[in-house]
């Protein structure tokens, strides 16, 4: 199963400790489903996928988990996602190309840009599926946090966490980590720098990732 840097800090940041039920947007392989599974040992999470492929991976990868009576995949859009559960953390790794060159390929187009899902529409699903208490995480590239953070304070959603992601030291932000509640009223910052600058993997990304790297 292939999982990328996004996926797996997204993964391994997203506070899941108090969490009940937990919702996955875009799962695509479940990788971010399966990292809050190993670490809630009591949660029960469903992730959804429009792509009917990703959503078959996922479904295998959950029965073959250690996990499979607690991960639920579901072929849906989040806009046709239809349950009665309010969610404790609503987490997605979404797509993050808006108004940009698409590319040929279709199902790249709709993994990488906002043609199936826009910000708008996954915050209003946030707004609609995230219970009082919940908690919302996402990764984007850094130049949509703002524009993300003012649709989602319409929908009455505040970042109250986020953290810049540096791919090496020394170079500007690429990646931000966001939270968004329902309440806005502490906000903490902190940074990740990925690699220093002979390439070597920090040591807090490794101690962030550890669980979920084979080796570094």
């Amino acid at each position: 199963m292939k999982v990328n840097t996004d996926g797996v800090l997204l993964g391994a940041w997203a506070d899941v400790t108090q969490a009940k039920n937990i919702l996955d947007i875009g799962t695509g392989t479940g990788a971010i489903a399966l990292m809050t599974a190993q670490r809630n040992q009591h949660a029960e999470i469903d992730a959804i996928d429009i792509d009917e492929t990703a959503y078959l991976q996922a479904k295998d990868n959950f029965a073959n988990s250690p996990w499979s009576d607690r991960l639920h995949a579901y072929h849906s859009s989040l806009q046709d996602f239809s349950t009665d559960k309010k969610y404790d953390l609503i987490i997605s790794n979404p797509p993050y190309f808006i108004n940009d060159y698409k590319a040929d390929d279709h199902q790249k187009n709709i993994a990488r840009h906002s043609i199936s899902l826009s910000y708008q529409d996954l915050i209003e699903g946030i707004h609609t599926l995230l219970s009082d208490k919940g908690k919302a995480c996402l990764v984007l590239p850094v130049f949509n946090v703002t524009s993300l953070g003012l649709i989602a304070n319409q929908a009455n959603l505040y970042l109250t966490r986020c953290a810049d992601v540096v791919a090496v030291e020394g170079k500007a932000p690429y990646l931000a980590l966001i939270q968004l509640t329902r309440e806005g009223k502490t906000f903490s910052k902190e940074t990740i720098i990925i690699q220093d600058k002979a390439g070597h993997f920090r040591s807090e990304y490794k101690s962030l990732t550890a669980d979920f790297y084979l080796k570094f």
